[in-house]
């Protein structure tokens, strides 16, 4: 479960600074993410990040299907979180 956290943690991490990058590139007109690609990190668990990196670089913000997309990932990130805690065992209680 630890390694999960990790993985999830750096993840989001690594879709936040994508945020960052493409909208950095939109200002210089420089070679950006396609929103496909930004699209696909966020329904891959990267929902938090997208999410952040949305709020923090006023990114994508007016486009409905990325805030569909950011409210489904991060739906998506609660419910494997949610699954992969049920099947660890850990919700037991041991005394």
């Amino acid at each position: 479960m630890r390694l999960y956290i990790l993985v999830v943690l750096v993840w989001n991490s690594f879709v936040f600074c994508c945020y960052g990058y493409d909208k950095r590139q939109a200002r210089v007109k420089g070679w950006r993410l396609s929103e496909k690609s930004l699209l696909t990190m966020t329904y891959l668990l990267g929902g938090v990040g997208a999410y952040l990196g949305a709020l923090v670089f006023h990114h994508k913000t007016k486009k409905w299907y990325f805030q569909l997309s950011w409210m489904l990932g991060i739906i998506m990130l609660l419910l494997v979180s949610y699954y992969l805690w049920r099947m660890t065992n850990e919700w037991k209680i041991h005394f």
